[in-house]
């Protein structure tokens, strides 16, 4: 019985059981006709019959048994010789392995990151009815909520089953070894209880734990729990001293518990345990909610969308020209790396695929050089049947001999990449502290593998039928092989030209991209800058006077620190993942239709601008007179002016922040400085004198004609010897804060691992190109050979062969050129100032692939060209 009908046995028992009784009765039937033509009679002749057979149950399970040992002998004979003859050519055994390793490996690493960031579901109960809840305004679709809003948002909505708030909020924790800067969220009562989370020791907190008056609890980390008091159980009830007030410890947070947009958080506490509800124009929460079944995300941001109407109707100061954005919780989680991701995937893919085209045609030509191998087991009996299974056999030991390296390639490329992932990045990102290898991973190799083995395997099965045993017999495996690989693996080249070509484009745009980000205009000078974030304890500076001394004395102290050219004071400084602290004005005189007017806030000293070397357009800058006993001044930026006072002169004009609030006059305007992030446009910005309105959370930035680095800790360490209690929440320098942004991350990565993917292709690409030609020189020795007995010349030669290989990149690159417009077209939103098809990116792609191609067609061309013509007449 046939490999095949036997591997089908297998899978359809009962059919089979069905043609043994059918089998049995026949002879059954025919033993009862003979018993009768002996004189029996019928009923003593079936009768005998059956008895003669035996039982049939046994009869047909004898069968089965005899079936099965030969069906895995017969497979394990076929395993064993494909092992064999990997051992026998370890050259091309190992040239294919490492070919397939490097294409799984760089898939399956890739894959890991996709499945632990977009397929692996969030650890919260049913996570996609969870979505996010934004206020949108002018300058953007998602920005905080101020808590006012937020109660009416939970109380007036229809189509959440809850609604939840919660704060980033650092603390300053009071430890044996002193003050220390803490992660921590202040939250909504019910927020755990959305989630689906249950602490693993302890309580959750109680509804009213979130309001006025409630006692200060707090909940723990798992993380926080081992490291700061050693896994204790006894650590409910405990207090721990943050921001100067005692909190009772309520409870420790499951060890697997994370949430993405609160980062790396130490301490969770009630909303209120640490803040009081403002004014309804500060905006400084975020909320999420919990859809209510049957009801669809777009239902729910109408429903937001009309309450935001209502609001901005009934509080128009606050709220005018605001209106509501609702995103799914994934979305938030994941959706800025979603493109990058797929992305990579999508050039991991391409390399796998570029790996199976080149071991395809090792496979293709050392199956057409065994042609006389397969003629000889033709002829002694062998089946085309046995033989593609003896080939598809050696395809799928291949396969997985390529597959285990690869595991162990992206085993290794995991780590590595989570090693080169900035420290800032992996705290947003906590669900890569558990990356690597789980059912989807292993799912996921086992599908490319059976993919990779059945595209290896169609080779033989393509082309075993058309074996002449004749033929093979009588032709070399050096003829016969010719044949086959001069067109096939032709074809496939241009494919792996084709491939890198999409790949080389694609790495180039995103280079390009990376670079014009990079050097987009600031608005001020980034070098020589270092940064430092510091909270003074509201309780010991209570007061603007207070606050305003420890300033001019910190930048007094840190002036005289070697090297220190500048320094200045601002709330906030440039270059953010988000750009935050907008505010909502009025311009004097323009009547009361300007609720969408609004603008980032920034409170800064006198030398600011100076220290990190921006440029005036227009007034002047502040200085030290501009205090809380002179009227209130400003500086707009040039995007300020454009869109709010086009075609008049700034200078001069006067703001507001809300109707009852004095009058800021404009004195300056200054070129745009980008607050937010470096692939955003540059917003709209008021900058206030520090002096008229001081706080107690704020940078210092320092100009220094030293490497900026050199003054981190000293930076910090004149912090501590004027006040030990100031906490010192982050030290940087500017050019560090660049590099660390995630948009800056993101298409740094995308341009590198896409570079990377592209090199390998390039490389195998070239490599499958020089095997085609030298492959068809040494076919055509002969006729070179007399060619060149008739006269030809060397230069005929190089033409004929370099003609050859230019025809295939060509077609290869022309073709992968156009892909790779729309290709570029797909992922235009991960480029930044470039387009899908620029000019000098596939100008140098295309000089590129063609100078590669050549080169690796020379090697072949000066060996024809150098063909000793009564040698290559002798080798035939």
């Amino acid at each position: 019985m046939g490999l095949a009908r036997r591997i089908g046995n297998l899978f359809r028992r009962s059919q089979v059981d069905r043609e043994i009784d059918a089998e049995l009765e026949a002879h059954i039937a025919l033993r009862a006709e003979d018993n009768i033509a002996r004189g029996m009679t019928p009923a003593e002749a079936h009768r005998d019959a059956r008895v003669r057979f035996g039982n049939s149950v046994l009869t047909r399970e004898s069968v089965a048994a005899t079936e099965m040992p030969l069906l895995f002998t017969s497979i394990w004979t076929d395993i064993r010789y494909a092992i064999r003859q990997m051992i026998k050519n370890p050259g091309f055994a190992m040239t294919a392995t490492l070919v397939l390793a490097l294409g799984m490996g760089a898939s399956v690493a890739i894959f890991a990151f996709v499945d632990a960031m977009l397929i692996k579901p969030l650890p919260y109960q049913a996570p996609s009815r969870l979505v996010t809840l934004f206020e949108s305004n002018q300058m953007g679709p998602r920005f905080h909520l101020s808590y006012l809003d937020y109660l009416d948002y939970k109380k007036l909505n229809h189509v959440f089953t809850d609604v939840e708030s919660y704060d980033e909020n650092p603390f300053s924790l009071q430890s044996p070894t002193g003050i220390e800067r803490v992660d921590g969220v202040a939250i909504g009562a019910g927020f755990f209880q959305m989630l689906g989370i249950t602490p693993t020791l302890g309580r959750d907190f109680r509804p009213d734990e979130d309001t006025p008056g409630a006692p200060r609890t707090v909940i723990l980390s798992y993380s926080t729990w081992q490291k700061r008091f050693g896994g204790q159980q006894d650590v409910l009830g405990k207090t721990v001293n943050l921001d100067g007030t005692s909190f009772e410890v309520a409870g420790v947070l499951p060890r697997e518990f994370y949430f993405a947009p609160a980062g790396a958080a130490e301490f969770w506490i009630p909303m209120l345990g640490s803040m009081k509800p403002d004014s309804r124009g500060e905006h400084g929460i975020l909320a999420f909610a919990r859809l209510k079944d049957g009801i669809e995300l777009q239902t729910a941001s109408t429903e937001m969308n009309r309450i935001a109407d209502l609001l901005a109707k009934q509080y128009p100061d606050a709220d005018g020209g605001r209106g509501a954005t609702v995103v799914s919780l994934t979305e938030i989680i994941t959706g800025n790396l979603r493109p990058t991701l797929l992305l990579l995937l999508s050039g991991a893919t391409l390399l796998l695929l570029i790996a199976c085209v080149n071991v395809s045609g090792l496979l293709l030509v050392r199956a057409q050089s065994r042609q006389r191998e397969i003629a000889v087991r033709g002829t002694l009996g062998a089946s085309r049947t046995r033989l593609i299974r003896q080939f598809v056999t050696e395809a799928v030991v291949l396969t997985a001999v390529g597959s285990s390296c690869g595991i162990g390639i992206a085993y290794v490329s995991i780590r590595l990449l989570r090693q080169l992932l900035p420290l800032n990045v992996l705290e947003s990102m906590p669900y890569l502290q558990t990356l690597g290898f789980n059912a989807h991973s292993i799912l996921f190799t086992l599908a490319i593998a059976v993919a990779s083995a059945a595209l290896l395997s169609l080779i033989a099965i393509l082309r075993a039928p058309f074996i002449n045993l004749r033929a093979g017999l009588a032709e070399t495996s050096r003829s016969s092989a010719g044949s086959v690989w001069r067109h096939m693996g032709a074809r496939m080249v241009m494919l792996e030209l084709f491939t890198a070509t999409i790949l080389l484009v694609g790495a180039g745009l995103l280079c390009k991209s990376f670079y014009k980000l990079l050097h987009v205009e600031t608005g001020f000078k980034a070098n020589h800058l270092a940064t430092m974030r510091i909270s003074a304890a509201q309780t010991r500076y209570s007061s603007n006077k207070k606050i305003l001394a420890l300033a001019r004395q910190l930048m007094e102290r840190v002036r005289q620190l070697p090297g220190v050219t500048s320094v200045a004071i601002a709330h906030q400084i440039p270059i953010t993942n988000v750009a935050g602290g907008s505010t909502t004005f009025l311009i004097t005189g323009r009547g009361q239709n300007q609720e969408s007017n609004e603008a980032n806030g920034r409170e800064v000293s006198t030398e600011f601008f100076s220290t990190i070397g921006a440029r005036l357009q227009r007034g002047r800058w502040f200085t030290e007179s501009d205090d809380a006993s002179k009227p209130l001044v400003a500086i707009v930026n040039q995007a300020f002016a454009q869109k709010y006072l086009a075609n008049e002169d700034p200078i001069g004009k006067h703001i507001q922040f809300d109707t009852s609030a004095p009058q800021i006059e404009i004195v300056g305007v200054v070129e745009d400085i980008r607050e937010g992030t470096l692939d955003t446009a540059v917003q709209s910005a008021i900058y206030t004198p520090f002096n008229q309105a001081p706080n107690s959370v704020f940078y210092i930035v320092a100009r220094t004609l030293q490497a900026p680095k050199n003054l981190l800790v000293p930076l910090e360490g004149t912090v501590h010897k004027i006040d030990p209690g100031i906490l010192v929440l982050r030290t940087e320098t500017m050019e560090d804060r660049i590099q660390h942004l995630q948009a800056t991350y993101l298409h740094r990565a995308s341009a590198w691992l896409v570079g990377g993917f592209a090199a390998m292709a390039l490389l195998l690409g070239i490599i499958g190109l020089y095997g085609v030609i030298a492959y068809s020189v040494s076919q055509r020795t002969r006729e070179i050979g007399v060619r060149m007995a008739l006269g030809a010349q060397r230069s005929l030669v190089y033409h004929m062969v370099l003609r050859e290989a230019g025809w295939l990149a060509t077609a290869g690159i022309c073709a992968g050129l156009v892909s790779a417009v729309l290709a570029g077209t797909l992922m235009q939103k991960l480029l930044f100032g470039t387009q899908a098809w620029d000019i000098p990116t596939l100008a140098t792609v295309s000089a590129l692939m063609l100078f590669s191609a050549l080169l690796a067609s020379y090697l072949p061309a000066r060996r024809a060209a150098s063909i000793n013509p009564v040698d290559a007449l002798r080798a035939e």
